[in-house]
């Protein structure tokens, strides 16, 4: 179970810091989207919104492959792998399988941490 909770961080570390960098770097190409989903991306976009969840990704995912404050790197990877979720339930279901896996791997990280965030759901 070690050896699955590593390839799990890493891989969901690699994942957050590519994706996150591609917020300031671009070096992945962005599809056009359109309606509803189009106008959210854009308002974020143009007030400098997705420039904090990228940089979120990229501090969350660095912290899970430095393997150094997972809890921490969770906490703040937790409320950008929800609205992905959600951006994708409501308004582009094309990428819904991915980020339904991107989920399960931060579950399956904080069921391995548990531990660390006993204090949150005790009375």
């Amino acid at each position: 179970m070690k050896i699955a909770t590593i390839i799990v961080r890493v891989l969901l570390g690699l994942m957050f810091v590519v994706f996150g960098s591609n917020g300031f770097l671009h070096f992945i190409p962005t599809p056009p989207m359109h309606g509803p989903s189009g106008d959210f991306i854009g308002a974020m976009a143009g007030s400098g919104y997705l420039q904090v969840v990228a940089a979120l990704q990229v501090i969350g995912g660095a912290l899970l492959l430095l393997g150094r404050y997972i809890p921490l790197g969770l906490t703040l990877l937790g409320p950008v792998i929800v609205n992905i979720v959600l951006f994708h339930v409501f308004l582009d279901r094309n990428g819904l399988p991915m980020a339904l896996l991107v989920a399960a791997l931060a579950l399956f990280l904080l069921w391995r941490h548990r531990t660390n965030f006993a204090g949150l759901v005790q009375a």
